[in-house]
């Protein structure tokens, strides 16, 4: 099995994904990724999944990883224009059916596409990401969106580092760091697209609509969740699996905001047993 890397054209942008080439007639998974990171952060759970007969793909956002970044006279950078773009690169990789899996800051613009397309999602799946209100960014995040500061910053390639190895607890390789921070060797573009990410994200009124989205949700969804994340705090995520019979929580007590750098065996497992039980 291997993962193959490709482009599609989807209006006026380019976008760039990774999918698991595999003979398979399961519905597949899309992976959304979270900041400052790319679709390179699913590659150990895509593989383990392969080997369930699972099929795979993740892009890279707009504005991140080898995609497109458009200047902002081109593209908002908002909630609504990355929820307007997903469905139509969603549209473009003739994804009908599908199962969702998302971490990270940014990557609840998925759940916001779930819960107005609920139709085309066989079952959702929620690392570590802003789904309850009064999230917040935080702080190595948040200063990446500050004028001057955040400037300069986001144009250190070692950002990444300090980013996804702070959020995890853990030593990323140097490996798996290269390929992250790569985009930020290549281009200045990367960085100023992050600092209009973060700056326009919009939390508070967007954690408010999927909270409740989610509160009334009917879908099979399975909430993973590193407890020692101290970005996002997991008391708000556990009320809401208490209150939706149709969302099951598992709490992975060592990991922290990035679990699948860590943990993709842990998780892989546990979304293949929640698919079996709950769609297959």
């Amino acid at each position: 099995m291997s993962i193959k890397t490709d482009k599609i054209q989807v209006g006026e942008f380019e976008w760039f994904y990774r999918q698991t080439e595999i003979n398979s007639d399961r519905t597949p998974v899309l992976f959304l990724h979270g900041l400052p990171s790319h679709s390179y952060t699913w590659i150990k759970m895509m593989s383990l999944l392969a080997d369930e007969n699972i099929p795979s793909i993740a892009p890279d956002w707009l504005g991140c990883g080898f995609s497109d970044k458009p200047k902002q006279k081109d593209f908002a950078y908002t909630p609504d224009a990355f929820l307007t773009s997903l469905g139509e690169l969603i549209a473009a990789l003739k994804l009908e059916k599908f199962y969702l899996v998302v971490q990270g800051f940014l990557s609840s613009v998925g759940v916001q596409y779930a819960l107005e397309n609920p139709e085309q999602i066989e079952g959702l799946i929620i690392l570590n990401t802003p789904i309850i209100s009064g999230s917040k960014l935080p702080w190595v995040m948040k200063q990446l969106s500050l004028p001057f500061v955040g400037d300069m910053m986001t144009q250190d390639p070692l950002l990444v580092d300090r980013t996804i190895e702070k959020g995890s607890g853990f030593v990323v390789s140097d490996k798996d760091l290269d390929v992250l921070r790569k985009p930020f060797l290549q281009s200045s573009a990367v960085g100023r697209s992050l600092m209009a990410i973060l700056k326009k994200i919009d939390l508070d009124r967007t954690t408010q609509d999927i909270e409740t989205g989610l509160n009334n949700w009917s879908q099979p969804t399975l909430i993973i969740w590193g407890t020692a994340d101290s970005w996002l705090n997991a008391d708000g995520v556990k009320k809401l699996a208490e209150s939706n019979p149709e969302i099951n929580l598992i709490e992975l007590a060592e990991a922290k905001h990035y679990p699948q750098e860590h943990w993709a065996s842990d998780i892989s497992q546990a979304i293949v047993q929640f698919f079996r039980s709950k769609v297959f």
